[in-house]
């Protein structure tokens, strides 16, 4: 069964459900098929993200990793060179952050949280990052808010997603291997039989990165942003609180 994006014909509660059993499901094989699938390309996905973050204007501070799965990206930000702040990766999916619990020396703090009741108090964070997450939400406008709530004023929230290339030649090869190659790898080496089907129906069925937009501003984010990555692969949204 391939869960419903953004909570289209399933309940939230249910979808809340099936995807956190789907990503504890892939966890073991998780990071492998990250960078099998990208080509390797995602790392520099990450380093884009965190570079986006304007952690620099408080290297000390505190920063958290929504949706953080294995914690790349909590490790991407603590291997900047002058970073000496801390970084809290949260993720419902357990199995997810008990794989990424020897990242970056262990010096992740780990916090098993659902995105929609994030378990921290209000204006927290000095930044927050979401790797290929919000896209998972059953209410990404409450998502949205909850992200806002835990940031600081002035701090910065950056999302990474995917996205559908707006060039055709691209997207037409874009869509061969996202609906043909991507599922059949994912399926034989996760041994997961739904699990890389609906990374490209959920990501079919995602808002543009021009809505995506409009829901952060919506959601009280001021000077946002996004930029495409890769042709248009994958793109960088950002807004501050």
């Amino acid at each position: 069964m391939t869960v419903a994006p953004d909570g289209a014909g399933v309940p939230s509660g249910d979808k809340r459900r099936q995807v956190r059993e789907m990503f504890s499901a892939i966890a073991p094989t998780y990071d492998l098929l990250n960078h099998l699938l990208s080509l390797g390309i995602d790392r520099s996905w990450r380093a884009a993200a965190v570079g986006r973050l304007g952690w620099e204007r408080c290297p000390e501070g505190r920063y958290l990793d929504c949706c953080a799965g294995t914690l790349d990206l909590a490790e991407t930000l603590l291997a900047r060179p002058g970073f000496r702040g801390w970084v809290t990766g949260a993720d419902f999916a357990v199995p997810m952050l008990k794989r990424g619990a020897r990242k970056a020396g262990g010096l992740v703090r780990r916090a098993a949280a659902d995105a929609l009741r994030l378990p921290f108090a209000d204006r927290t964070f000095d930044g927050a990052l979401v790797g290929f997450g919000v896209r998972n939400l059953s209410d990404l406008d409450a998502g949205l808010a909850e992200l806002r709530r835990v940031l600081r004023d002035g701090a910065r929230l950056v999302v990474l997603e995917f996205s559908t290339p707006a060039v055709a030649p691209i997207r037409a090869l874009y869509h061969l291997y996202f609906h043909g190659v991507l599922p059949l790898v994912g399926r034989v080496i996760s041994g997961n039989p739904t699990a890389y089907e609906y990374l490209p129906s959920s990501v079919t069925e995602f808002p543009s990165p021009p809505a995506l937009q409009a829901r952060m501003e919506r959601a009280g984010f001021l000077v946002c942003g996004w930029s495409v990555l890769t042709g248009g692969i994958a793109a960088l949204h950002w807004g501050e609180r």
